[in-house]
């Protein structure tokens, strides 16, 4: 003779919440498998697997010993494209001209209007003026460099320079270290300059020196 379900003659109930036991979940609530899930937001997407870390942006520090994805010469999805020679000597040459060109041009009318006293004394303004020019837009031009990783030149035709660890830009001390490494470029029949049409990275002595690589960017960026 049997009790209850006929299929457990017993009259048994299996036990409840005891190991070797699965308990099924509650109607409409799917069962939960591996690490528990954390609970959602209203009108938040559920996540599965691991959870996803966001990428730090760029010029973002990484973690130490790392380099994050995309910084500048290094591998990785969305790396910013190194800057070739020609746009580096175009920028270089667009430079000269901003900062040299009004110095010269204003001596050159000082030595036309020279000749007497008063013209001679207007020369020596006029190439005052223009010297005073040169050095205080050779000193914005560094610090537009360090802050923003752009000279007027290189904001023209698009290129920036930033520190190869983590793409950061180099700060008015770095900028003005790098302007006078410079000189190692002009070394040696002017090599170093010449260095980035055959190197991987397309960096010039001074590149190296102070560990900065230039890139490619959005010339209304």
């Amino acid at each position: 003779m049997s009790f209850g379900d006929p299929n457990n003659p017993y009259g048994q109930q299996p036990p409840q919440g005891q190991p070797g036991y699965p308990q099924q979940a509650p109607q409409g609530v799917p069962p939960q498998y591996g690490y528990p899930q954390q609970p959602q937001q209203p009108g938040a997407v559920p996540q599965y697997g691991y959870p996803q870390q966001t990428p730090p942006p760029y010029g973002a520090y990484p973690p130490p010993g790392m380099h994050a994805p995309g910084m500048p010469g290094m591998p990785g999805s969305g790396m910013p494209p190194l800057a070739h020679w020609g746009l580096r000597v175009g920028a270089t040459l667009l430079d000269g001209l901003i900062m040299a060109g009004p110095m010269y041009a204003l001596t050159g009318i000082g030595v036309a209007v020279s000749g007497d006293e008063s013209g001679d004394t207007i020369a020596g303004i006029l190439s005052l003026i223009g010297m005073l020019y040169f050095l205080g837009m050779l000193f914005f031009q560094l610090y537009k460099e360090g802050t923003t990783g752009q000279t007027f030149g290189k904001k023209i035709v698009g290129i920036s320079v930033h520190r190869e660890l983590d793409g950061a830009t180099l700060g008015f001390g770095m900028a003005f270290v790098r302007k006078l490494a410079h000189i190692l470029d002009g070394a040696a029949c002017y090599i170093g300059y010449l260095w980035p049409l055959w190197d991987e990275k397309k960096q010039t002595f001074a590149d190296k020196v102070c560990s900065t690589v230039v890139i490619k960017v959005n010339k209304n960026g």
